[in-house]
């Protein structure tokens, strides 16, 4: 990736709604090229999505969130990415990654209620044949998504200095 990429991915994930135009006069450069780039990198893959980040809390329609980490028994052939297809796939799953440590994947779901996420874990996730162990938390306040503070008041607050 080089400098301009790069630098355009920063404006971008600040605000996706910026245009090559905007981000051109930022950057002083033109906007074709700004343009071009934003088409070569959505084209190899490197921006996959353009997105808005929401506060559940400050919606009515609230959902049930939550983190299952799972523990599994890797597939010869394909190794975890099979039965990480497998859960990946299902509507209710929103993020899946592989990880180090006790467990091997995080899996983020939303359901309807906390009966609809505990269906899921118990009916869905455990009965796959590779799924060994699951531990699920349900999330019960978000202070930041995606490097955005949820909570305006908090962000804008002057900290004082403490000093001993």
């Amino acid at each position: 990736m080089n400098k301009l990429e790069s630098d355009i991915l920063k404006i971008l994930q600040e605000d996706c709604r910026v245009s090559a135009a905007e981000v051109a006069v930022m950057l002083g450069r033109e906007e074709a090229e700004v343009a071009a780039a934003i088409a070569e990198m959505e084209r190899r893959g490197a921006i996959v999505k353009y997105t808005a980040i929401l506060n559940s809390e400050a919606m009515e329609d609230e959902l049930v969130q939550a983190l299952i980490e799972v523990r599994v028994s890797p597939q010869k052939s394909s190794g975890f990415d099979a039965i990480a297809e497998e859960i990946y796939r299902c509507e209710e799953v929103t993020s899946c990654y592989l990880m180090s440590g006790g467990f091997d994947l995080a899996v983020f779901i939303e359901g309807k209620s906390l009966r609809e996420v505990a269906r899921f874990v118990s009916e869905r996730l455990s009965t796959l044949d590779d799924v060994l162990s699951t531990a699920t938390h349900f999330i019960l306040k978000k202070y930041k998504i995606e490097g955005t503070i949820t909570d305006k008041e908090d962000e804008n607050r002057v900290r004082l200095s403490v000093q001993a």
